[in-house]
């Protein structure tokens, strides 16, 4: 979890974010996050491990289309290489995911290998620039959650405003409600 000071920090962030009817605001960030792609989106956060998120769109399971619909899409990966990275959200593209979202949180990158071919090498930042094309969202990437460990709380439907440009991430509302 980190040293002491983020653990602490990370303890009572869950803490409001499970028991708090109020919006826990701006998430700390432990480095710096990155702005892929500038601007600001707001909308109700979905996402996850991206591989699975793409297997389950295959299935009864999968998330409704109107799910995505102005929504702040947030994924991370591990053990894979960019080349499948670039397939599952080209999958997401051509299912028309990237065209309902608001914005894209990216995690960090945990044993994911670049494509190096040609003298060239291709980092997951090229992959998600060129799968977005002309899509203009904000991204913002590097964010601390999922299998990065210590890692900020995303609750699935909250909604968030992933600020690219002042490279910040807020929940705008609580993921509780009052009894």
């Amino acid at each position: 979890m980190g040293d002491e000071a983020r653990r602490s920090e990370l303890v009572g962030l869950y803490a409001r974010v499970l028991t708090k009817a109020e919006a826990p605001g701006v998430l700390p960030a432990r480095g710096t996050w990155e702005t892929w792609q500038p601007g600001r989106a707001q909308g109700p956060l979905v996402g996850g491990l991206l591989n699975c998120l793409v297997q389950l769109q295959a299935t009864p399971f999968a998330l409704a289309a109107e799910r995505f619909d102005g929504a702040v899409l947030f994924w991370e990966e591990v053990q894979r290489p960019v080349t499948r990275i670039w397939c599952d959200l080209h999958a997401l593209r051509l299912s028309g995911v990237l065209d309902r979202i608001a914005g894209m949180v990216v995690g960090i990158p945990s044993e994911v290998t670049p494509y190096e071919g040609g003298g060239d090498q291709v980092g997951l930042r090229d992959v998600v620039l060129d799968v977005l094309a002309q899509r203009d969202i904000p991204v913002l990437a590097q964010v601390d959650f999922g299998h990065t460990s210590p890692n900020l709380p995303l609750p699935l439907g909250v909604r968030a405003d992933a600020d690219a440009d002042n490279r910040t991430l807020s929940l705008l509302e609580s993921a509780v409600a009052e009894r």
